[in-house]
């Protein structure tokens, strides 16, 4: 179940939103705030995991409230203005709805919302593998988790590059496969092709990471995998 809030300063567009949530199985309304300020002082008293949100409104715009959050829970932009659609995905945000939003278009969004919070909350054991064997032309080949800089998945298989080598392993296996085989917390998703070993990236992009001289592809889906690794560890 995820908690949540509606932000807006129109009256009908609260009450909308509301009905719409109340229609959602797995979301649970918190509370509706008719302005950036009163949203600031639920998040100071409630665990919230979701935001519905207004742009323009008085006083503090949706944007400006977004950017002084240290650490915001997951974001929907609703706004009557299109303008904003790449500034919002700058920051982040889930999706975008454009006023007026069909209760489809709605569904849509709290379940691209819903997928990313059930990614973020599932746990994985903690594994402590230091190497393992794939099979590589009838050969089984010895791989070193330390030495993996990212995995490539390529359908049914999956490239294995490695520091020591600048010929990667191809083996046949999916990318579910090889990652249920790693430490969760030595690698992280970049992309659903790429698997990137964490100790081994150099610099992070907009929309790229680097591991040496060699970019790697950061996707929209997968971007607050990344900027959880840029924020480091919460104090």
């Amino acid at each position: 179940m995820m908690r949540c809030i509606a932000v807006d300063d129109e009256q009908l567009v609260r009450e909308l939103l509301e009905d719409n949530i109340r229609q959602i199985p797995f979301l649970q309304l918190v509370a509706t705030c008719k302005n950036a300020l009163e949203a600031m002082e639920v998040l100071q008293k409630e665990s919230v995991d979701l935001i519905f949100l207004d742009i323009q409104m008085p006083r503090l715009s949706g944007l400006q409230f977004l950017q002084s959050l240290k650490h915001p829970p997951l974001v929907i932009l609703v706004t009557a203005y299109e303008k904003y659609a790449l500034e919002g995905y700058n920051l982040q945000v889930v999706d975008y709805l454009l006023k007026p939003f069909s209760f489809e278009r709605f569904l849509k969004a709290c379940n691209r919302a819903n997928e990313l919070f059930r990614l973020q909350q599932t746990p994985v054991p903690v594994k402590t593998l230091t190497d393992f064997f794939v099979n590589v032309e009838y050969t089984q080949v010895k791989v070193v988790v330390d030495d993996i800089e990212y995995i490539e998945g390529l359908k049914d298989y999956i490239k294995i590059h490695l520091s020591s080598s600048p010929k990667p392993i191809l083996t046949r296996m999916t990318m579910k496969a090889i990652m249920e085989k790693l430490p969760v917390e030595a690698f992280v998703r970049t992309h659903k092709s790429y698997l990137v070993a964490v100790k081994k990236i150099t610099a992070v992009k907009r929309d790229l990471v680097c591991v040496g001289e060699k970019e790697i592809p950061v996707s929209d889906f997968f971007k607050e995998n990344i900027n959880r690794i840029v924020a480091g560890p919460e104090n």
